[in-house]
Parts: C-alpha cells; structure tokens; sequence
C-alpha cells in the first residue's frame, strides 16, 4: 500500500468514529474459528490458521458467502457468541469506534437448530460489559438473509419476539442478484408495525432498481452499500435530496471485485455530489481490514483530504440511530479536530 501521510494517519485513528455497516459473524478470525472447531468438534476443510486464510481468496459474493457460512457453523453455544461479540467490540476500543450497529443473522444459526435463547443471551453478555467497561455504545440489526424465502424470514421475526427489545433495526442482506428487495416488502412492512426501524443491502451487485426498490418497497433509512446508485442520475439526485445515508464498504468491494482497484472506488464521486456517505468494514475477518483500515486505504488510493475524513466521520454519526442528543455530543467532538 502507498505510504500515507503520518498526520493523516494519526487523524484517522485518534477521530471518533461509529460504524453502520458491520456482520458480527464476519468479525469471526481464523484463530477464534479454529478454536471453536476444535472445542466442539466440527471438521473443517483445513488444517492449520493459515490454510483458513488462504481460503479468504475468494473472487465473488457467493464464494464469500460460502466461506462466510462454513466459519459460522462452528459458533454452536451462548460462549461462543459472547466471544465473538467480545473480540469485536475489543477492536472497536482499540480503534475509537465510540458506537457500532452490528448486523446479526439468525437464520445462519436457526436454520442449523441454534436458536435465539442460545446467541442473544451471548451477544447481550459482551454488549453490557462493553458498556459498563469503557461505555462502548451499541446497537443490533436484525437482518434477514435474503436468498431464503419470505416465508423464513416471517418465521425469523415471530421468533425473535422475545428479544426484539434488544433489536433496533432489521435489515436485508446476503445473495443479492436474483432477490430483490421487493420479495420482502409484507415483512419489512411487518418490522415497521412493530416500531423497528429498516435498512437493506442494494447496489452492490444488484442495480440501481435495487436501491429504488429498497426505498419504496422496504421504506429504509439507510442503504448499505449502494456505489451502483451513480450509474442512475435521478436516483443520485434522490438520494442526496433525501440525504439517504449510504454505508459504503471499500476494501469489501475490492475484495468482491465490484471494483477493479482501490484507486477506480467511487466513494470520493459520490461524496462529492452531496450524497450521506459513509465508510464501514463489512465483514472484516474475511475482507482484509476492520474500520481504520478501511480509512487508511482509501486514504492510500484516492485524493482524500483531511475534510473528507472529518466529513466522512461526521457523516456516521448524521446516518446513524442515535438520539439527537448523541449525534450532536460526537459531531462537536469531531468538529474539534
């Protein structure tokens, strides 16, 4: 990676930042899955850490979500979760991610009889002892995977009732071509009676009639991804009159080849056409670089000023679910800077 300026680098990792964009099952390592594996017995089709590493070089969506399914299987009890869960929110510290909303998917777990009294227990554990230990701030989305039916995904909500005190959000991820976002409308509409508030994967693989359809079938609050807007001018001028946020996700785009090179990503194109951007790590076990490194790399590839970083910063917070009262505290923070 090109050298980044050591001042750029310092402002980067000392900014407050939240991150919007983030599955907690994509936090899991190669130590941690191979520890699970080996505690509980699961065969994987690898022998040590760095076979496991070698596999992360996929070349699509789906060859990811493969691998992505195969590391989750080994997360089987309540500990499990806590410490998935825990390592990230770690990392958040580590980084000055001051709020996170983590995407979480119960069908991954369901579908494999873990149920929601085995991972949100878990998940609960290490949210509070974050909080309670240098006030992590957090927040859960409950995302429905969309290459499963309706059907499953009515089911998922009916049996997150017990828990959906701890859910701020659904949201809509996994395959993305072939399931639009309409195929989900009567269920978002369902989480919307229930007062969660919505957000869905579009544009990333999908087209832009994704986005349109997560804005109007599914009436989200943010999209995640969304970099295909730009080929669309009335849907860029919609989105930035709306000042839909957008949780972009560079070193996953790399990594999934919506983009051929850092320095082609159109992040800085869609900032500068006043479009709600922000930057998020995805999954970043698996994409090769957890928040900080996704600043630092575009930082590395593209004529990103200090402002934008600031922008950009500033922008997570705008975007995200927390009280106004929050918002305001971090903006004046990152405003200082």
């Amino acid at each position: 990676m090109p050298s980044i300026n050591p001042a750029t680098t310092a402002l980067i990792n000392s900014l407050p930042k939240a991150e919007l964009h983030l599955h907690i099952e994509g936090t899991l390592e190669p130590e941690l899955m191979m520890l699970l594996a080996e505690k509980h017995q699961v065969a994987l089709p690898y022998s040590t850490i760095e076979d496991v590493r070698l596999a992360y070089n996929f070349d699509n969506l789906q060859s990811f979500l493969d691998l992505y399914y195969l590391g989750a299987s080994v997360l089987r009890d309540e500990d499990d979760f806590y410490r998935l869960m825990w390592d990230y929110l770690c990392k958040c510290k580590e980084e000055n991610v001051v709020h996170v909303e983590m995407m979480f998917d119960p069908q991954t777990h369901t579908e494999r009889g873990i149920g929601f009294d085995v991972f949100m227990p878990g998940f609960a554990r290490a949210m509070a002892q974050a909080e309670k230990e240098w006030g992590q701030s957090s927040l859960l989305i409950m995302s429905f995977l969309r290459h499963l039916s309706e059907q499953s995904a009515f089911e998922t909500l009916d049996a997150a009732s017990p828990y959906l005190f701890m859910v701020s959000a659904v949201g809509l991820d996994s395959s993305e071509l072939g399931n639009p976002p309409e195929k989900f409308a009567r269920v978002f509409a369902k989480a919307k009676e229930l007062g969660l508030l919505r957000v869905a994967h579009a544009g990333e693989e999908g087209p832009p009639a994704y986005i349109w359809s997560a804005l109007n079938d599914l009436n989200v609050h943010r999209i995640d991804h969304g970099v295909r807007s730009i080929e669309d001018a009335m849907l860029v001028q919609e989105l930035a009159s709306r000042q839909m946020p957008l949780t972009v996700c560079p070193l996953s785009n790399i990594k999934l080849c919506v983009f051929g090179h850092m320095r082609e990503h159109n992040l800085l194109s869609l900032l500068d056409q006043g479009l709600m951007v922000t930057v998020n790590a995805d999954d970043p076990s698996y994409f090769g670089g957890y928040l900080n490194d996704n600043y630092h790399a575009l930082a590395a590839h593209l004529p990103i000023t200090d402002e934008h970083i600031k922008t950009l910063a500033a922008n997570s917070f705008k975007a995200s679910f927390l009280s106004e009262e929050q918002k305001a505290h971090w903006l004046h923070c990152v405003s200082t800077y």
